[in-house]
């Protein structure tokens, strides 16, 4: 700028105007740091939820608008939305206990509470795989083994891949292979392959395989399958490893929850098997560390190819009265067998299947439940006379109904 033209200006207007925006200077900065502390500042988780939901049903909260927000859900998150759905608290189906349609009369009844069906699978979905859960497994490698022993293990663990996994994919018998042979070197565990299988197949007070102690063994196995599972127990036994399983040691159907679940770390599900490991160190790779005993024990496939219920009453040395009577009637699934040159009755007793007591057995409990709850005025003890001086009252009772 020149002189001349700073000699002409209006010194008094630019100190005015100078006044002025120094006056509102404090207010400008004011506003700009309201708002640079508002873009600053998370919304509310809540207005961020309502605008997601209206925009993914665009206002439609009616059927179609939350079947929009439903088919955006993983099963895990659908069901613990419709766990906490106040409109689904359904009663079981016909009033009856949870379960009730695998009730059964083989064996005397475990305190494994759990649910089944529909409320499993939800819980089941619900509860996520623990993160960081999978531990590598070592393989496993029969070498040292007796011929005979070798072929008793490969029985044992193609049983029970048959058996627990006979139509499930082979990525899913291979992990029930590795759940047993993980079990053959964890110290809670018996030392041999079948003696994990086998494990409480002898007491009446539970088995670690169902197919065990449920009769299943009298059923001869379908030739294909058969052959499908004792492939994967023959590379089970070769050192092949299902490492998506890992260092598992329990399992369960999906269709189950059992009480115990929660106690462990979920690794993942394969098909209709959801797999577990020990928490802490004990799932841990180094854990797995008991020495294979090398010699199988011979299994009496027999005496464990009868039922639960069947096996008790013989232990008692019984004949069993009823069983013919039972078997002419058809009404527990039972059947005669030929077992190693013995006539043996197998099957499982279902709890739908019954006999029916007849017009005899009603009579007999309803007299031992007359005679259980008439009172025994007969039987007392007559009373003894009051103490001289003492003057004897009837007692008035307030409130008693008249019968």
């Amino acid at each position: 700028m020149s002189l001349s033209a700073i000699k002409s200006l209006d010194w008094h207007r630019v100190k005015t105007l100078g006044r002025r925006y120094a006056a509102a200077a404090p207010a400008a900065l004011a506003a700009l740091g309201v708002a640079m502390a508002a873009s600053s500042t998370a919304r509310p988780i809540g207005d961020r939820t309502a605008e997601a939901v209206a925009r993914v049903t665009e206002g439609d909260l009616s059927a179609r608008g939350l079947a929009a927000l439903s088919a955006r859900m993983d099963p895990a998150q659908l069901a613990l939305a419709i766990r906490f759905d106040p409109n689904e608290q359904r009663p079981a189906l016909l009033g009856l206990t949870p379960g009730w349609e695998s009730l059964t009369l083989a064996g005397r009844p475990t305190l494994e509470l759990g649910v089944n069906g529909l409320d499993a699978q939800k819980r089941n979905a619900a509860m996520p795989a623990a993160i960081g859960a999978l531990r590598s497994a070592r393989p496993f490698v029969l070498q040292t083994a007796a011929s005979a022993d070798r072929a008793r293990a490969l029985r044992c663990l193609t049983q029970g891949v048959y058996y627990e996994a006979a139509l499930e994919s082979t990525e899913g018998q291979e992990a029930v292979a590795q759940v047993i042979l993980n079990r053959v070197r964890d110290p809670n565990y018996p030392n041999t392959v079948c003696g994990v299988v086998f494990e409480g197949a002898e007491r009446t007070t539970g088995c670690q395989f169902s197919f065990t102690c449920d009769g299943a063994l009298s059923q001869a196995p379908v030739g294909w399958a058969w052959n499908r599972a004792r492939t994967v127990a023959e590379r089970a036994l070769s050192g092949y490893v299902a490492i998506k399983v890992g260092t598992a040691t329990h399992y369960h159907a999906d269709y189950v929850h059992p009480w115990w679940s929660p106690t462990l770390a979920k690794i993942t599900q394969i098909g209709a098997h959801i797999f577990y490991r020990w928490k802490g160190l004990a799932g841990e790779t180094v854990s797995f560390k008991q020495t294979y005993a090398g010699h199988e024990p011979v299994i009496d496939e027999a005496r464990f190819s009868r039922p639960r219920l069947i096996t008790a009453s013989a232990a008692t040395g019984e004949a069993g009265p009823d069983d013919a009577t039972v078997l002419a009637q058809g009404g527990m699934n039972l059947r005669t067998v030929q077992i190693d040159g013995q006539t043996r009755v197998v099957g499982v007793a279902s709890l739908g299947g019954r006999r029916q007591a007849t017009a005899a057995d009603i009579a007999a409990i309803n007299a031992r439940l007359q005679a259980f709850e008439a009172p025994a005025i007969a039987a007392a003890p007559a009373a003894a006379p009051p103490p001289p001086g003492v003057i004897t009252m009837d007692v008035e009772e307030v409130g008693r109904p008249a019968n």
